[in-house]
């Protein structure tokens, strides 16, 4: 369709546009904006719908909503503004520069200027950060048929009116109510009859990794935010769940791999950008690297006593990393999930490390059978290697599995104990086991 746009828009064919894309889905339209050159995307802007074009405005990157703003009339602003919904607005108000905020803001009226604020000062990364406070409430008291004509007249502007919040005269929750359970009543049927009141809720300052996880867990559309004294101020809908979803897991790959978390897509990441995210971590790597150096320089005697031994390094060394590198992921996974606490440490090394003994003892059966077989090396020696593997295989586990939950415990984030920082620790553990065993072992 790209293609047809711009040369439609070549051949200023305005009318064949509009009847191509009046009907577009809102995030394809946004799709389609992002991807015409600076100078169409304004023109494609004004020929959709006007709710095409605002739910479409929604759905965009903040360069492209920026270049759109900046070209917008004062009407245009006006009506784009008026149909977005609150959480929207603030979103895009933290992506815009502080000249184009200042005109945003004069285009909302004085109440949604006022909740924008509201939304900002939660703490960033919190339930209250990410809610909108458009939802429909109700009143115990009043009727099926009551609450339907109530859904009527406030339900336009609310994000969701799929489920209702019943709410007392201080606004403090309730109970929920869903529309399938209104048209399935009789219309005279009180919503206190009908309304579910064991609430599931979170409050403003949750986290919003955990509000997501909540909204996964019980399959909600939506979840109320309350603020201390349980008074509802907003809600978290599922769409804005799978944005924290996402972002999140995004975040916890970035860490796992040693670079730091950026937000912005990777085509718009400037070379200077990568540079910055990555060359801390990879120094960091790098002399923490230089401890295996000093350890093989402090055993260099044993070495030179059996230089067959230098061989076997790089093995030990992969072994060790990979094997804690399952551990950490699976952990650091679980963790994530909720599945696991840190009270859960005692079973979680005792399984761990039982899992370490039958991988350390494939490894080492299957290890002996080469080097006996093919590399055609001593007992002894064989020996070493193969005890070398068990022990670092239950060390690795070990470690692997109980720094993310250490991390956790502090504070951190359990990612940083990923992949790259476990395989360093690793390297400098294994060479250790490995040279002492090999001296006591073989004596020398």
């Amino acid at each position: 369709m790209r293609e047809e746009i711009l040369e439609l828009l070549e051949e200023k064919k305005y009318p064949q546009i509009a009847a191509l894309v009046k009907d577009i889905n809102p995030a394809d339209a946004a799709a389609l904006l992002e991807d015409l050159p600076e100078q169409s995307m304004p023109i494609l802007f004004r020929l959709l719908p006007k709710e095409l074009a605002a739910d479409a405005f929604a759905y965009m990157d903040g360069d492209a909503q920026e270049i759109l703003v900046r070209g917008f009339s004062d009407k245009e602003l006006d009506e784009v503004m008026g149909e977005m919904f609150l959480d929207d607005t603030v979103d895009l108000i933290e992506e815009m520069p502080a000249n184009v905020v200042k005109r945003i803001l004069r285009h909302v009226d004085e109440d949604t200027r006022k909740m924008i604020n509201q939304v900002l000062n939660y703490p960033k990364d919190s339930a209250g950060s990410i809610m909108t406070m458009e939802y429909v409430d109700l009143k115990r008291s009043m009727t099926v048929e009551q609450a339907f004509d109530h859904i009527r007249s406030t339900g336009v502007d609310s994000e969701t009116v799929y489920t209702c919040y019943v709410t007392d005269s201080r606004r403090k929750l309730e109970g929920i109510v869903t529309v399938r359970e209104l048209l399935l009543a009789p219309k005279t049927e009180l919503l206190r009859n009908i309304m579910e009141t064991n609430v599931k809720f979170v409050s403003t300052h949750t986290d919003q990794e955990e509000a997501a996880r909540l909204l996964s867990k019980y399959d909600f559309l939506a979840l109320p935010v309350v603020d201390a004294e349980e008074r509802l101020v907003g809600i978290v809908t599922v769409d804005d769940a799978m944005d924290v979803i996402q972002e999140e897991a995004t975040e916890d790959m970035e860490r796992m791999a040693a670079i730091a978390p950026s937000d912005k897509p990777y085509m718009k990441v400037s070379i200077f950008e990568n540079w910055k995210k990555r060359a801390p971590w990879l120094l960091f790597l790098m002399i923490s690297a230089t401890f295996t150096g000093s350890i093989i320089t402090h055993f260099e005697t044993a070495l030179a006593a059996n230089l067959v031994l230098s061989s076997f390094i790089p093995m030990l060394m992969s072994t060790g990393g990979n094997t804690g590198s399952q551990a950490s992921t699976t952990i650091i996974r679980s963790l994530s999930l909720g599945e696991i606490r840190y009270r859960d440490i005692p079973r979680v090394l005792l399984k761990e490390s039982s899992t370490a003994v039958l991988c350390g003892a494939t490894l080492a059966v299957a290890n002996f059978a080469k080097l006996m077989l093919l590399d055609h090396v001593g007992i002894p020696v064989a020996l070493v290697v193969c005890l070398t593997i068990m022990a670092v295989a239950v060390v690795a586990n070990m470690l692997g599995s109980l720094l993310p939950m250490l991390a956790k415990r502090i504070g951190l984030d359990p990612t940083v104990m990923a992949s790259p920082l476990i395989s360093t620790i690793l390297d400098a553990v294994s060479l250790i086991i490995f040279f002492n065993i090999a001296v006591a072992v073989l004596g020398i």
